[in-house]
């Protein structure tokens, strides 16, 4: 039984630099993969959407290929590029006998299957050797199963590949999966696996596919495990397997340097692997922008995020679907509370009088001088929002989601910090006791908005049912794209440094409705302020 390598730097790697690799390392990697005797090398996509580029690995056609590739040494190596169906027509694809290529993989998702073997057929009468990828192999039934190996044994491509674009298998399913397939597929068709790491499975599950099976293997692999999402099974470690248990002769350390020269630059920037994002994907067996999403939002717990996930409709989980997610968010947000008695004693301590709100922004260190004064002259109830200054001990603090109640936890614990009123949103829950004041969160968000639960919005909500005096602002310094905006780095979020003018121009709009109703005064700068 033939047992085959096939190594996806090229291509699965580029989902972590946009294919970007540069020529110079492109033709290193190629190279040493040659050298060190990989059986399969995949030199990256054919997307007609995209437009040459030397230093991309995707490419708009194969006439792109050659000239890129063309003029490298394949040795015994087969080469081949990939394909997700409906992204490159065969008219960017020339024959075979005129192509660098021998093979091209073509991925798709079980719902089109039978178009993508009927362009797989095309691909092959043009002399290709044919490998039909099918996508997240974890979500086919087994009567999905057989016919998709139906459509195989009338195409009969090179080889099929189980996919498991989630990492979701581990090997009792993978052999359980392997089983069917190899018990069903016509003998002449390679069975191929291609493992994702989210489970830390894929090492072990390229193993138990190695060492099963009695047909020829192909497994697929990435330089140190570079590509998309907890990347890959790495190259080097399938290599050693084999050399080990399996009678190959691969030069390991061929693969080292291409890691060490190509592929360890990419990591520093950008590192991927295990980790608790792609964990909770997984393990909730959902595509990995629902939990994006979430922890984008930074105010669910893992155990909230997990009990939420577990409400994406069975059909969705896997194609995601935004507005079903900020659907659910904001159905499981909406802890519905009677705040009629909290809100009258607010209303009766703070009716009339001057309020100053602190934010968590910058410029609460900057101009810390002279907010000092103003406290001292004006003496107002003093708020702060989800934060606690370093130099002000306030009289309240609004806390409106969970991670930033659990960032202020400690300290509020500490004897110095006795004293201060707590009033929180409906879905934050305390870890001991009640708040102080807890407000209906459903009546507090704008749930029109793209961003519904913005907590400055929240608290001025609550403001105008309250009617105090004067409310003065002080740390709401708005975003900027290339500078800390917060005076607590670890506040920081990045997606919204991504966003940066989208929610300053949302912060301008509901601050200037909230003038409508409220005497509002910056004390602080503020992006906020501007185009009004």
């Amino acid at each position: 039984m033939e047992k085959l390598l096939l190594d996806c730097t090229l291509r699965d790697g580029g989902y972590v630099n946009d294919w970007k690799f540069g020529r110079d390392t492109i033709v290193n990697i190629f190279e040493r993969l040659v050298s060190a005797g990989t059986d399969i090398i995949e030199v990256g996509f054919l997307d007609e959407r995209r437009p040459f580029d030397p230093d991309r690995s995707i490419m708009p056609d194969t006439d792109a290929v050659e000239k890129i590739y063309g003029g490298l040494d394949r040795g015994k190596s087969m080469t081949v590029a990939m394909i997700d169906y409906g992204t490159c027509s065969t008219e960017h694809i020339r024959p075979a006998a005129e192509s660098w290529l021998d093979g091209i993989r073509v991925i798709f998702k079980k719902n089109i299957m039978e178009e993508a073997f009927s362009y797989c057929a095309e691909i092959k009468a043009l002399g290709y050797k044919v490998f039909a990828q099918a996508v997240s192999i974890t979500s086919y039934t087994e009567e999905e199963l057989l016919r998709f190996i139906g459509y195989a044994n009338e195409v009969k491509p090179y080889a099929v590949s189980m996919v498991d674009t989630y990492g979701l298998l581990h090997q009792t399913d993978l052999l359980k999966v392997m089983s069917v397939m190899d018990g069903h597929l016509d003998e002449g068709i390679s069975l191929g696996y291609h493992a994702h790491n989210n489970f830390q499975m894929g090492y072990a599950n390229a193993i138990s596919f190695l060492s099963s099976g009695r047909r020829r293997l192909v497994v697929d692999g990435t330089l140190y495990g570079m590509g998309k999402s907890a990347g890959n099974a790495p190259l080097e470690l399938l290599a050693m397997y084999m050399n080990a248990h399996e009678g190959g002769h691969y030069d390991i350390n061929q693969m080292l340097e291409a890691i060490q020269t190509g592929v360890m630059e990419f990591y520093k920037k950008r590192p991927w692997g295990y980790n608790l994002f792609f964990y909770v994907a997984a393990s909730n067996k959902v595509h990995p922008n629902y939990v994006s999403f979430l922890m984008n939002k930074r105010t669910l717990s893992v155990t909230e995020q997990n009990e939420l996930l577990s409400r994406i409709p069975e059909e969705k989980k896997l194609l995601y679907d935004p507005k079903c997610i900020e659907r659910l968010y904001l159905e499981y947000q909406k802890t519905e509370c009677n705040d009629e008695r909290d809100m009258a004693e607010l209303a009766a301590r703070l009716r009339g009088k001057e309020i100053f709100v602190f934010g968590p922004g910058s410029s609460v260190l900057t101009c810390r001088g002279q907010i000092e004064k103003f406290l001292a002259e004006r003496k107002p109830v003093v708020f702060a929002i989800n934060c606690l200054p370093s130099y002000c001990k306030p009289d309240y603090i609004f806390v409106s989601n969970s991670q930033r109640y659990l960032q202020l936890s400690g300290r509020l614990a500490e004897r110095e910090n006795a004293g201060i009123r707590l009033i929180a949103a409906s879905n934050v829950t305390r870890t001991r006791g009640r708040f102080d004041y807890t407000l209906n969160y459903g009546a507090l968000i704008d749930e029109g908005a793209e961003y519904p639960d913005n907590s400055l919005r929240m608290l001025l909500k609550a403001f105008e049912r309250i009617s105090p005096g004067k409310v003065f602002l002080a740390g709401f310094d708005g975003y900027t794209p290339d500078t800390v905006n917060y005076f607590d780095v670890s506040m920081e979020y990045s997606f919204v440094k991504e966003r940066a003018e989208a929610f300053n121009e949302y912060g301008r709009k509901f601050l200037s409705e909230s003038m409508k109703r409220l005497s509002l005064e910056f004390v602080t700068p503020s992006h906020y302020l501007e185009n009004r």
